[in-house]
């Protein structure tokens, strides 16, 4: 019996308990696992085994009759279904005794996932000046457990990188993996990201000065920056620092240089509600659309990535300026609890002149052209001027196509076979060059 990830949570998938099913979809597992007997399966490739779905309807728990390769992408599996009570809070759906069935035809990976891209030979390598949208070079992810920092302003060098959105993480004390996910696992204490946030602004800080980086806060900096002359944006990968209390936005603008605000990350804050957590706050929230609000008069990118697609809708009637969504990219099909985005939310950025920026997931796009080809799919729903570069450098655990900045000429070269020139140069930096100055404007 052939089993479609549509069957679960239907009669239909109930009724093969106990059948022998096959099932084609991509594993994850502990970070680092390559080979594995236990796994999870799910029908789209996530960044990493931190973002398995919450909903247990979307996931199936693989028990294989020996070690299987989790590298080689998406599986086509054959095993014995069995189906948990509707009263056990475990995974509803295992399989047991499997076994890989044969290679993976190319219908078979467009049946798993509308976004799955071939592997192809590497491409010549232009160099054309890019702005990433959201990076955490430098290993600024964790504050307290990677105090030593790795080089940014070489590799931009190398690779014709004029501009980074450098991240700090604000709510990275109380998130972990449980259960396979990144979520929450504790409430704050009073104060704590605030305090967290500012140590890992200092550290951000730090980086600018040792590895002699420019710091752009107008938009002349911006401007002014090139791969020689390499620079970052200071941004935060979550609003929670601010703890309800819209005068530390003003703070951080003066104090640390802030101009790229995300709203939300890995916990339902004060702003609103999250793809990979039940929705509490009914999207974007009264005290998040103040801060939309006080970034457009102080001049700071609003970044809704991470945020529903209700909170992005909300964002958009409220902003004046130009929305970005830095990291992630598009199906047609979305999955429960998925950091992809469908074509209408994507057009909800887009129309207010905004920038969607495509990350590379290896799982999903394992090549520089298969990742050039997701950038095109954006641009066939948004238009060029719509779509940008968000690598999430270094905060992919569960794989990156791309390794460190030096390689990024490739994918300007991928680019070029799909767009022209100029458009190669808007999605490289061009539109988010366009936002970050009508932001500031």
């Amino acid at each position: 019996m052939r089993l479609s990830w549509h069957d679960l949570g239907t009669p239909r998938a109930d009724r093969a308990h106990g059948k022998i099913v096959e099932v084609t979809g991509w594993p994850t597992a502990a970070l680092g696992t390559v080979r594995s007997d236990y796994f999870l399966l799910m029908a789209e490739a996530n960044c990493c085994a931190g973002c398995v779905p919450a909903n247990r309807l979307a996931v199936i728990e693989v028990f294989a009759e020996r070690e299987i390769d989790l590298t080689a992408g998406a599986l086509r599996l054959s095993g014995t279904l069995h189906v948990e009570a509707d009263d056990n809070d475990q995974w509803r759906y295992q399989l047991r005794g499997v076994r890989t069935v044969g290679g993976i035809r190319r219908r078979h990976l467009l049946a798993a996932s509308p976004l799955i891209c071939l592997p192809v030979p590497s491409l010549a390598q232009p160099v054309v000046p890019t702005i990433d949208m959201h990076s955490h070079a430098g290993k600024l992810l964790f504050v307290g457990s990677n105090p030593d920092v790795t080089p940014v302003a070489q590799p931009m060098r190398q690779g014709g990188v004029s501009t980074l959105c450098l991240a700090i993480v604000a709510d990275s004390p109380t998130t972990q993996i449980t259960s396979g996910r990144i979520r929450p696992f504790r409430s704050a204490n009073p104060g704590e990201l605030y305090e967290y946030s500012k140590r890992a602004f200092s550290r951000l800080q730090r980086v600018v000065r040792e590895q002699g980086l420019g710091m752009v806060r107008t938009a002349a900096e911006l401007r002014a920056a090139t791969p020689e002359r390499p620079s970052v944006i200071v941004s935060a990968e979550g609003a929670d620092f601010l703890e309800g209390k819209i005068e530390r936005l003003d703070e951080a603008y003066d104090k640390f240089g802030l101009r790229h605000l995300q709203l939300t990350h890995y916990r339902v804050n004060e702003l609103g509600d999250i793809q990979t957590e039940p929705a509490e706050k009914g999207g974007l929230t009264p005290f998040g659309a103040e801060v939309v609000r006080r970034c457009n008069q102080r001049g700071i990118v609003v970044d809704v990535a991470h945020g529903t697609f209700e909170l992005v809708k909300m964002a958009a009637q409220v902003t004046a300026k130009p929305l970005v969504l830095s990291h992630t990219s598009l199906t047609e099909k979305p999955q429960a609890w998925t950091r992809l985005i469908t074509p209408d939310h994507a057009r909800a950025i887009a129309g207010t002149g905004g920038v969607i920026g495509i990350w590379p997931i290896k799982q999903i796009f394992g090549t520089f052209k298969s990742w050039a080809q997701g950038m095109a799919r954006m641009a066939d729903v948004v238009g060029v001027d719509g779509v940008g570069v968000g690598t999430d450098l270094l905060g992919l655990p569960g794989g990156s196509t791309i390794e460190d900045y030096n390689e990024m000429p490739q994918l300007a070269a991928a680019l070029r076979e799909r767009f022209n020139a100029e458009e190669t140069a808007k999605i490289l930096g061009g539109n988010y060059r366009r936002v970050f100055e009508a932001t500031l404007a």
